[in-house]
C-alpha cells in the first residue's frame, strides 16, 4: 500500500466514522467513492466494509434501543432483498460500470440534497406507509451493496416519519448494522476481501474508531449544515471524476 492510498484511506475512515457516528450515515459512502479514485472499485468496497462494520459496533451502544422499531423493521425487511439484488448486479458489472454507478450515486446524492434544502423538493406531508419503507429499504440495500450508499434512500422514508434527530440516527445505526453483516458473506464469496485489503483495514481501524468517537460527540453540537457542506463538495468532485473515468 502506497502512502497516497494510506493517506486517502485515513480520510475515508475518519469521514465514514464521523458520518455514521453522528450524522445519519448519509455521507459515509463518500469514503468508498474517494478510495475508488485510487484503487479498483471492488477493492475500495472491500476495504470499506470491515471499517463500516467496526464503526457499526462502536456506535451501536450509544444509540441502543433509541431507534424507531417500526421504521427499522420495514427498512430491514426491504433491505435484505436489496442486498441480494446488489449481488446479482455486481456479478455482471465490470470496474468501469461500477465507477460510473458510484459516480452517478454521488452526484445524485448532492443534487437531491440541494433540491431538498432549497425547497424545490418537499418531504412527504404525511408519514409514508410500511410498504414505502420496505421499498426504500430495498433501494438502500442495493445501493449499499454496490457503493455503501444506502443512507439517502433510507432518509427519504425516515424524514417523512417526523422523528427526532436521535431516533433518526439510531434507526440508521441498527439498519446498517444488519445490512453490513448481510453484505459480508457475498463480499467474501465474490473475492472482495483479500489479505491485502484486510491488512489495510488493520492499519485504518484506529482512524475509523476515532471518527466514530468524534461523530457521536459531534451529534449534538456540530451544525449539520457545516458537515454536509463539506461532504457535498467532496462528492461532487469525486463523483464527476468517477463518471469521467467510467466513461
Amino acid at each position: 500500500m502506497g502512502w497516497d492510498v494510506f493517506a486517502i484511506g485515513v480520510l475515508a475512515a475518519l469521514f465514514a466514522g464521523v458520518s455514521k457516528g453522528g450524522f445519519g450515515s448519509g455521507a459515509a459512502f463518500a469514503g468508498a467513492a474517494i478510495l475508488a479514485l485510487f484503487v479498483e472499485p471492488g477493492m475500495a468496497l472491500g476495504i470499506m466494509l470491515p471499517l463500516l462494520m467496526l464503526i457499526d459496533v462502536a456506535t451501536l451502544r450509544p444509540y441502543w434501543r433509541q431507534w424507531g422499531r417500526e421504521e427499522a423493521w420495514f427498512l430491514i425487511l426491504g433491505g435484505l432483498p436489496g442486498v441480494a439484488l446488489g449481488v446479482v448486479f455486481y456479478r455482471v458489472a465490470d470496474a468501469d460500470l461500477l465507477r460510473l454507478l458510484i459516480g452517478v450515486i454521488a452526484i445524485g446524492f448532492v443534487l437531491w440534497q440541494v433540491l431538498v434544502r432549497s425547497g424545490v423538493i418537499r418531504g412527504a406531508r404525511r408519514a409514508l406507509p410500511g410498504w414505502a419503507g420496505m421499498l426504500a429499504g430495498m433501494v438502500a440495500g442495493f445501493t449499499s451493496f454496490v457503493s455503501h450508499a444506502g443512507g439517502p434512500p433510507a432518509a427519504v422514508y425516515l424524514l417523512s416519519r417526523g422523528i427526532d434527530k436521535t431516533r433518526y440516527q439510531a434507526t440508521t445505526v441498527i439498519l446498517f448494522f444488519v445490512l453490513n453483516i448481510a453484505k459480508a458473506v457475498p463480499y467474501a464469496v465474490l473475492g472482495l476481501f483479500t489479505a491485502q485489503t484486510l491488512l489495510i483495514d488493520l492499519a485504518l481501524a484506529p482512524f475509523a474508531l476515532l471518527g466514530a468517537w468524534i461523530g457521536v460527540r459531534a451529534h449534538r453540537i456540530v451544525p449539520e449544515r457545516a458537515f454536509f457542506g463539506i461532504t457535498y463538495v467532496l462528492l461532487a468532485v469525486t463523483g464527476s471524476k468517477l463518471i469521467f473515468d467510467g466513461l
